[in-house]
């Protein structure tokens, strides 16, 4: 009997949710303040990362964090340019040691971290057999690894006072495969998995206060992947991802798609037989510089 109530109570919340959602297509969710928080954004030299930094410099306190020192102190003196007090660290994000020493600097420098940005990535466009072990080691060391040791010397700090927010930029190739980027679409499922893993394991635990966001825009014209085109996907400004990601922060999102419709598409696909799906990749068309049989080549 309580296995039957049990189904019919899921049922109801299951059309409530359905009815919720369709909801707030029409009403805009109501946008929380991040005045005061402290917020570390990983990669912060270039690309998403810089574009993120100049939107939370309107809003909070920055930690920038990138291996690259010249192009994380260019994001912090535009910052610093914009008001926010900016406190810059040189880290390589596929260095243990390093997060650990560079956390416990900014915790006693700054204070407790409550906004994090795991952007820090790397990408190396390539067939499998011409892909370096060495890259592919570093792939997951930046791309999902850093995301794991940063996040544990942080949550520690969010957890006592039940506050804070993680956010994880992974990618479309986090649920959908390109040929020519298999180390980098298996780092971003991963990325993808450790947001949702981590966002059940708080709920499990009673702290909602913690937040979870994950990023996963198609291509982005950063410099990464040089020359991307596709007949179907926009290549992406940094500035149009980033705006719908500071949006889906603000607004507590838990899946940040750009272009939104692409949660549709992908959708979709899951349940496509595989010519169909073969069909649809040859529609698509897309392209980017890769290394193919040690040759730069266009696919």
């Amino acid at each position: 009997m309580k296995i039957i109530l049990d189904l019919l109570l899921l049922l109801l919340i299951i059309i409530y949710s359905y009815l919720e959602s369709l909801v707030k297509v029409f009403i805009p969710r109501r946008k929380k303040s991040v005045a005061g928080e402290i917020v570390l954004i990983t990669g912060a030299g270039h690309g998403i990362g810089r574009q993120t930094a100049y939107e939370f410099a309107k809003r909070s306190r920055l930690v920038l964090w990138d291996i690259n020192k010249h192009g994380v102190e260019e994001t912090a003196a535009e910052c610093r340019n914009l008001g926010a007090t900016t406190h810059v660290f040189v880290v390589d994000c596929s260095n243990r040691e390093e997060i650990h020493s560079s956390v416990n600097q900014v915790k006693k420098e700054v204070g407790d971290v409550t906004i994090l940005v795991n952007n820090a990535g790397v990408i190396y466009p390539a067939d499998l057999l011409s892909t370096k072990d060495e890259e592919i080691i570093k792939t997951f060391e930046v791309n999902i690894l850093g995301h794991f040791w940063i996040t544990k010397a942080l949550l520690p700090s969010m957890i006592r006072r039940n506050h804070g927010h993680i956010v994880t930029v992974a990618s479309v190739c986090g649920h959908g495969v390109i040929p020519y980027l298999i180390p980098y679409c298996s780092s971003k499922f991963a990325a993808v998995g450790f947001h949702r893993a981590l966002t059940s394991e708080l709920e499990a635990l009673g702290k909602t206060g913690i937040k979870t966001s994950c990023l996963c825009p198609v291509f982005v014209n950063t410099g990464f992947t040089k020359n991307p085109s596709t007949r179907l996907w926009p290549v992406l400004e940094t500035g149009e991802v980033v705006r719908s990601l500071i949006d889906g922060i603000l607004t507590d999102k838990k899946m940040i798609f750009v272009p939104s419709h692409i949660n549709i598409s992908l959708t979709i696909e899951r349940f496509l037989p595989e010519r169909a799906l073969a069909a649809i990749n040859h529609v698509q068309d897309i392209q980017f510089e890769a290394v193919i049989g040690h040759k730069i080549k266009m696919k």
